[in-house]
């Protein structure tokens, strides 16, 4: 093998020709208000809407970190401060349409969190979604979602069914991933496990995506329940591995902070951490689980912005990062 066939980002394989190959950036980008989790979206013409991307340059970007700073920065005018590398999303055809020759994309994913939801200068066509237009079934903070009982729970045991034979490539049953996945039957409520419900739907055939991508499941059917609002290509699957990572997180690191301001009243933090994990907080057991934690410390002043009686601002205590090795704030929600 010479070092020309390397060359250009082309994959080598014995005597075949060098198949091209390019490395994309896609990056989740997660911000909150009103108490509502939000994505940064982008569209372009009559496209699906997705999640900002842009390729790696390995001439201009001395580190893939760096290149997904800067585009992001060259598009929405957003400069970034918490990032973390979540997956490589590699698929065959993840960027295809039909007849297409293009090159393949293989695109890292990216969790991102910022506070400057107002003050970034947008592209056109770029705007902040709450995230739950994506994945209805994931907000329990006012009750468990109508939608799963109405919609999901009933295709997915008719789909469950539908299996004759056990499959052995997988450590569970159909019939036993629903039940676990959305918590029915007695099982519990795991909101870590978003990606793992969004891929059971998609292998169900019940999202726009499983049928644009050509799924015989999805092919089957007559038509595909409205579960969402589908994005390109495979985005919606990177969007869903973002949350499941930024919930996780929250009970080990204190990434919350990352999405408040610099000072903030215990009900605004309470408010984002239910956003984010998508559960009701009992308030008297958050507040002693944060005591706890010794995670903030009052500022000695208050706030009027809640509309009500002036409420303590407190702020992050830095301190605790050098105290404990996984200071987060393990919440449990209320059914």
């Amino acid at each position: 093998m010479t070092d020309k066939a390397l060359s250009g980002n082309k994959a080598w394989s014995g005597d075949k020709p060098p198949i091209p190959i390019e490395i994309g950036l896609t990056a989740a980008i997660v911000a909150i208000e009103n108490n509502e989790p939000l994505i940064l979206t982008s569209s372009g013409g009559n496209d699906l809407i997705g999640l900002p991307y842009g390729p790696f340059d390995a001439i201009s970007h001395r580190t893939l970190d760096i290149g997904l700073r800067a585009w992001v920065e060259e598009q929405t005018g957003l400069r970034l401060g918490y990032v973390e590398q979540l997956y490589t999303f590699g698929d065959r055809g993840r960027h295809a349409r039909v007849g297409d020759t293009d090159v393949h994309v293989a695109s890292i994913g990216y969790l991102a969190l910022t506070r400057a939801v107002d003050n970034a200068a947008r592209a056109a066509g770029a705007t902040f979604e709450p995230w739950y237009r994506f994945f209805p079934w994931e907000d329990w903070r006012q009750q468990r979602p109508e939608i799963i009982a109405r919609d999901i729970i009933p295709e997915l045991t008719a789909w469950a069914s539908q299996a004759e034979q056990p499959d052995t490539t997988r450590a569970l049953a159909r019939k036993d991933r629903v039940r676990l996945y959305f918590g029915i039957d007695g099982a519990q409520w795991d909101e870590e496990r978003v990606l793992d419900r969004y891929e059971l739907l998609y292998e169900a055939g019940l999202i726009e995506e499983a049928r644009r991508d050509g799924r015989p499941a999805a092919l089957a059917r007559a038509k595909v329940p409205p579960l969402g609002v589908a994005m390109r290509f495979d985005h919606r699957r990177i969007l869903a591995t973002a949350i499941a990572r930024l919930r996780a997180k929250l009970k080990y690191r204190p990434v919350v902070f990352e999405l408040l301001p610099p000072e903030f009243t215990l009900t605004e933090l309470q408010h984002t951490v239910e956003a984010i994990s998508g559960r009701h907080l009992h308030k008297q057991n958050f507040r002693r689980l944060v005591e706890a934690g010794a995670l903030v410390e009052p500022t000695g002043e208050m706030s009027t912005r809640t509309g009500g009686r002036p409420a303590a601002l407190f702020r992050f205590r830095r301190e605790v990062l050098q105290e404990r090795p996984a200071p987060g704030l393990r919440v449990r929600g209320r059914r």
